[in-house]
């Protein structure tokens, strides 16, 4: 997001969001240098824990 997009919002908002690109941009650096370990024998699909999908040989687990 440039300065001449959003030239309403004060200081304080404008470094705000600069840094937050900056976290961003570390975040994902980071991440493609250290990528996560590939689970043996885990599950095909979206993280369950993160869309509420508990599902194992047909029977559906809802906390």
């Amino acid at each position: 997001m440039s300065e001449e997009s959003k030239p309403d919002l004060p200081p304080a908002a404008q470094r705000a969001l600069a840094e937050a690109a900056e976290r961003r941009a570390q975040a994902e650096a980071e991440a493609k240098a250290n990528p996560r370990p590939v689970e043996l024998g885990g599950r095909d699909g979206l993280d369950p824990a993160r869309y509420g999908d508990w599902e194992k040989k047909g029977i559906a687990i809802d906390f």
